[in-house]
């Protein structure tokens, strides 16, 4: 299925206020889900399997590392077996890294939102509003964002422009320059 999602995602400490502004909004709450995405080395784009109870996708997407909305344009596949998947794909393209989050999900129609505790990395808040099969332009997306990074006090100083991809390979690499500094 081919997706265009525009997202943030920000810094949050206060996953609590959140929770009031999506209570306030009616916002239908899915579940709290255990992932673990495992991130493949590929030339192009990005490749990932999600594993949880609520979610199992492999999602295959290319996006701006940039603060504030960003699209990304997608294609994702339903798996049924994502520790064979992973297999596969482990051994034929190898792993870049692991991510290992509890998440909270929310959807307000189309929006979808992400209260994340993210090992090694602290907690977060994603927005990601969603278009299936091209039903709402890239320009509604970004206003239905920037609306609830408003309604939700986000602030541009907790925009996050990489992904907890990234930023746990920057974590291991400064941790690594550490641990061989004798630090």
């Amino acid at each position: 299925m081919k997706v265009i999602n525009v997202e943030i995602k920000a810094r949050c400490s206060d996953h609590e206020r959140i929770r009031q502004v999506l209570s306030d909004k009616h916002a239908d709450f899915v579940g709290k889900d255990h992932q673990v995405d495992t991130y493949f080395k590929i030339s192009s784009g990005r490749l990932k399997l999600r594993e949880g109870k609520i979610e199992n996708n492999l999602i295959w997407y290319r996006r701006p590392d940039k603060e504030g909305p960003k699209t990304s344009h997608c294609a994702l596949y339903k798996s049924g077996n994502p520790a064979v998947l992973k297999d596969i794909l482990g051994q034929a393209m190898g792993v870049m890294v692991v991510v290992d989050k509890e998440r909270e999900i929310y959807f307000i129609d189309n929006v979808k939102i992400h209260l994340d505790r993210v090992v090694r990395l602290g907690t977060y808040l994603e927005i990601e509003a969603q278009s299936k099969e091209g039903g709402l332009t890239e320009e509604t997306l970004n206003r239905q964002c920037v609306q609830l990074m408003d309604e939700f006090g986000i602030r541009p100083e907790d925009l996050e422009s990489d992904s907890y991809s990234d930023l746990l390979i920057r974590k291991q690499d400064e941790d690594h320059i550490r641990w061989t500094n004798g630090g």
